[in-house]
């Protein structure tokens, strides 16, 4: 059976319109499909390749682990050293009060994770959450995110959850002291990359520690440098009670965390023991990649490089067609007010050699979220690509 029908009848699928280009190589910003042709890469697998693709401090990190040892037990038992160097690099990063990380799968099992913790921590059950988030396709997850039409066909869904509006300081009164855990996107990136104002962050950190709640933030899409500092929330001065990352942290291999004080955490440890368990979560290969993946942002400082390709970006898209482009460093979205217009400006674009990609909760715009190690010249070339996909749809992409 040919490859294109084996993976069409052979692996579920979760769109009727997957892209479905075959790729067998990439490296740095770019993809290789089986017939040679090279994409440039403004999707990142989705914010996980922030470091680029191929990158050879991360495959030797792999290779080196893989030839010592792979799954021994599942976490918590044994120690192994690339779970505890990685831990300890993340803590020497973050604010003192997020020193003890728990590894897990995925970003949604970090969430799932970090709503246990908060109603271990207040004893509490009701969660807030933000209309139009995103926060992973679990039941625990998909509870807390902020959009109907991902939900509606997997209900009954958690209990004891409201919704109150991102960014908006009026609804913050509705956080009160039966609130276990607000769980907020420090930028929202499924609604469209929806940056806050200091401030609201400011109050809403205020308001969980008047009333008790534990503030989460998901830095899934946000972390590792992708916002232009190494997490979103050293941009606006508030640091969480929890913390939830994923994509990014494996450097490529699937990996999730929830970090948050080793005072908080040891909770976990007792009344029931186990208080969350998992076979596969900090297996070494990809806190080995992950750790070295952090080397390689911190030591070329490509939060830096991609603040200033994400300038670089704005300052390049500005066409009648555009609208906005909203975001901060290389987490960008590009809204042209039209979904139609979207689709036809993304496809345009990928038979060109571009790849980029739409928001499922965005449909009006489509986002650029590159490799951090993506160069002026690369901006320059897929701004050219976009720009000429939007002058040609001004013509009815007549050729």
């Amino acid at each position: 059976m040919q490859l294109h029908d084996a993976f069409h009848r052979h692996l579920a699928q979760t769109s009727p319109y997957p892209i479905a280009l075959d790729i067998t190589g990439a490296q740095g910003c770019h993809l290789i499909t089986r017939d040679g042709r090279r994409y440039l890469d403004l999707v990142a697998g989705l914010a996980v390749n922030n470091v680029g693709h191929g990158r050879p401090e991360v495959i030797a990190a792999i290779k080196a682990q893989a030839e010592r040892y792979l799954h021994v037990i599942p976490y918590g038992e044994f120690i192994q050293e690339p779970q505890v160097r990685f831990a300890e690099r993340l803590a020497s990063v973050l604010p003192p009060q997020l020193d003890c990380t728990y590894f897990v799968n995925s970003g949604t099992e970090a969430n799932e994770a970090a709503l246990k913790l908060a109603k271990r921590i207040t004893g509490r059950t009701r969660l807030v959450a933000c209309h139009k988030s995103y926060h992973g396709s679990t039941h625990g997850s998909l509870s807390i995110t902020g959009n109907e039409e991902k939900r509606y066909r997997n209900r009954p869904l958690l209990p004891d959850v409201d919704f109150i509006t991102f960014n908006d300081p009026a609804e913050l009164e509705r956080i009160d002291e039966r609130t276990a855990a607000v769980v907020v996107e420090t930028i929202q990136g499924d609604a469209g990359v929806r940056v806050p104002d200091a401030a609201w962050l400011q109050a809403l950190r205020a308001r969980c520690t008047e009333v008790g709640a534990m503030l989460v933030f998901d830095e899934v899409q946000t972390g590792f440098g992708r916002t232009g500092e190494l997490f979103a929330f050293m941009h606006f001065d508030v640091v969480p009670d929890i913390l939830v990352l994923g994509k990014a942290l494996g450097g490529g291999v699937p990996m999730g965390a929830f970090v948050s004080s080793r005072e908080h955490m040891h909770l976990l440890t007792h009344d029931p023991v186990l208080g969350h368990i998992t076979t596969f979560g900090g297996h070494p290969l990809p806190c080995a990649a992950g750790l070295a993946a952090l080397e390689v942002l911190i030591a070329e400082d490509l939060p830096a490089n991609a603040a200033r390709m994400g300038r670089l970006f704005k300052e390049l898209l500005r066409h009648p067609a555009i609208v906005e482009v909203r975001g901060e460093g290389l987490m960008l979205a590009v809204d042209l007010g039209d979904a139609d217009r979207v689709q036809r400006v993304v496809h345009h674009c990928l038979d060109q050699g571009v790849l980029g990609f739409w928001f499922l909760s965005c449909p009006t715009a489509f986002r650029i979220a590159p490799p951090l190690t993506i160069t002026e010249d690369e901006v320059r070339q897929a701004c050219h690509i976009i720009l000429d996909a939007l002058d040609r749809w001004r013509g009815g992409f007549e050729e």
